[in-house]
């Protein structure tokens, strides 16, 4: 067996507007796990790497591809407890592989097509009249559970654009989470959260930056609105820190993104720790072509879930990958019948 990578740029559609900055493009990187002596037969793997969020994200990140390559060749180890994004492409490509290298990862229900995977309507960041239109248009395509990013926009705006929302739609017709990847000054959290809440919203990942464990704690303990951690997972490895962290914050919710938080193994891991602890959870994609969607979706198809997941189809690049993925209103459908051609891979320029 023999690995092969190749970096891909996705471009985006339309800017995407994020706590972050503006993004026109993300990086990523395909893995393909193939026989030395049948090399049309392969495994396919994203390994999904989000600069300026994935610690692994450094100039040195394409030297782990090559010592991961040149390990599997000589049948050796590698470490890759700090590479979340090459364990979850790795992972993919083996899974894929064993199945027979037919876009298949966990087979389920939802891979047969009988089973569907409810997912929220995702609000980019953006000027307030562009975030109420998105809104408008999450409801009437038919979103039960929508979610905005937040932490970008004056807070009187964005009180403003929530205010006009829960005007239009109560709690009980439309869910509302908001994400504000860690935006919130420290001293206004509190007062926010306790806002947020008579609004009758449903949750709010990662208020306040990461890293604040003692004060992330504290604003979980007096909140009177669900806290979910989200960036606060990130670069946690090994089961006894990831005990460690959960008993301290002590949040409602964890966000899980394998790509981030130590591949499938690593999300399994927290989801059992999380289930222990009384902790709910759900899965959310992280920029990822249709190749790590399509792995991700059949992931979170297997668990069986019953609420909202943080899915896409990668409808969001203009050159993304065939997809047997589709949306009708809020459930998001696989389509056992549309196998992904392999030649599409076939001229992409494999390093090996």
């Amino acid at each position: 067996m023999r690995l092969a990578y190749c970096p891909y740029i996705l471009n985006f559609k339309q800017p995407a507007g994020t706590s972050r900055g503006i993004l026109n493009e993300k990086p990523t990187y395909l893995l393909k796990v193939y026989d030395e002596k049948n090399p049309d037969f392969f495994g396919i793997g994203e390994a999904a790497v989000f600069p300026g969020l994935s610690p692994e994200a450094d100039g040195r990140y394409e030297y782990k591809l090559v010592e991961l390559l040149a390990n599997i060749a000589l049948g050796r180890p590698t470490d890759l407890s700090r590479h979340s994004s090459i364990q979850f492409g790795l992972e993919q490509a083996l899974l894929n592989f064993s199945l027979g290298g037919r876009r298949l990862y966990y087979p389920s229900e939802f891979t047969a097509g009988k089973r569907q995977v409810e997912i929220n309507g995702l609000v980019w960041m953006g000027s307030l009249d562009e975030m109420t239109e998105r809104i408008a248009e999450k409801v009437d395509a038919g979103f039960s559970c929508i979610k905005l990013k937040i932490g970008a926009l004056d807070w009187k705006q964005e009180e403003d654009m929530i205010r006009s929302v829960r005007t239009r739609f109560a709690p009980d017709q439309l869910e509302i989470r908001v994400d504000a990847n860690g935006g919130f000054p420290i001293d206004a959290a509190l007062p926010r959260l306790k806002w947020l809440a008579d609004m009758g919203i449903h949750s709010i990942e990662q208020p306040i930056p990461a890293g604040n464990h003692d004060l992330m704690a504290f604003l979980c303990s007096v909140s009177p609105l669900p806290i979910a951690l989200d960036e606060e997972l990130i670069g946690i490895a090994g089961k006894e820190n990831k005990e460690m962290l959960l008993d301290c914050i002590k949040p409602a919710y964890i966000i899980l993104k394998p790509a981030l938080c130590g591949g499938f193994s690593g999300a399994v891991e927290w989801i059992e720790l999380a289930g222990k602890r009384g902790i709910g959870w759900w899965i959310t994609s992280s920029l990822e072509s249709s190749v790590g969607l399509n792995a991700l979706a059949q992931f979170t198809g297997s668990l069986n879930v019953s609420i909202p997941q943080g899915l896409g189809t990668g409808n969001l690049f203009t050159n993304n990958f065939p997809s047997p993925l589709s949306l009708e209103a809020d459930r998001m459908y696989y389509h056992p019948d549309r196998q992904m051609d392999n030649s599409v891979f076939a001229t992409l320029p494999w390093r090996k």
